[in-house]
């Protein structure tokens, strides 16, 4: 089952700008790291209450850019897009594009701390059921979906902007800590290059809403043991700013693709 393209909906009428993108954080810092550069130099960040949330209001080379921190999670992350979107959407204000963006864990060697990844596909690695043998995922058990794919255009569009890597990012709603999870997940998903834990939930929403999206990882920690003392959040965090300056192009050239549902996923 294939997400719609977005249609008039993702044109916003009630302001200046024509083409409008929903970022989605899942903190605070996130948000921060992403909005103080999707501003003009003279229009500065507007915050917009959202339900118990804050959209911060931005406008970058004249496309409008709503930045939200939706919380940690797969569920808060789908639950506050939803929201975003639905509120855009009857305001006559609808997103064109979708971005889930922040901070992750890295698959070593393949992505390195300080590294940006954009996901190839957007995977629930964790939704389904254990058994004696193995895991098995929700659509072995006759639901739902696991993966959604985003337009390849796009994902090469953002990847060559960003000058990340492309690949499989996980959603998980438990972050790895131990090097036998690390293993297992990368034996399930050997196209993965990253872990965080909103991506799914974010295109859920967007897929919904019938909006095309793309997710964005900046790399923090290497996906295995928890070592706090090898994490580079900060690094990770001026990575992710860094990249999300570099999109002003990419969103100038939209509106863009759709999203797909992986079939048999």
């Amino acid at each position: 089952m294939t997400a719609s393209p977005p249609g008039r909906a993702g044109r916003r009428h009630d302001e200046g700008t024509g083409f409008r993108v929903l970022v989605v954080t899942a903190v605070a810092a996130e948000q921060d790291a992403v909005a103080d550069v999707f501003q003009d130099a003279a229009a500065a960040s507007v915050p917009a209450p959202l339900a118990a949330r804050t959209l911060h209001r931005v406008t970058t080379g004249g496309v409008g850019v709503d930045v939200l921190a939706a919380g940690v999670g797969p569920a808060a992350a789908a639950a506050a897009t939803a929201v975003a979107l639905t509120v855009a959407a009857h305001r006559g204000a609808g997103y064109g594009l979708v971005v889930s963006a922040g901070i992750g864990g890295g698959f070593q060697p393949e992505a390195p701390l300080g590294s940006l990844v954009v996901a190839s596909e957007l995977v629930a690695a964790d939704l389904g059921a254990e058994t004696a043998d193995d895991f098995v995922p929700v659509t072995e058990l006759g639901f739902g979906t696991i993966a959604y794919r985003p337009d390849a255009a796009l994902v090469a569009r953002v990847a060559e902007a960003t000058r990340a890597r492309t690949g499989a990012v996980l959603t998980v709603s438990t972050a790895t800590g131990t090097a036998a999870r690390a293993a297992a997940l990368r034996a399930r998903h050997p196209g993965a290059l990253a872990e965080a834990m909103e991506g799914f939930g974010v295109a859920e929403a967007a897929a919904a809403a019938g909006c095309p999206v793309v997710e964005l990882r900046a790399v923090s920690n290497a996906v295995g043991p928890r070592d706090r003392s090898q994490w580079r959040i900060g690094d990770a965090l001026a990575a992710l700013a860094d990249a999300s300056g570099r999109l002003t192009s990419v969103f100038e050239d939209l509106p863009a693709g759709r999203s797909d549902r992986v079939p048999g996923q």
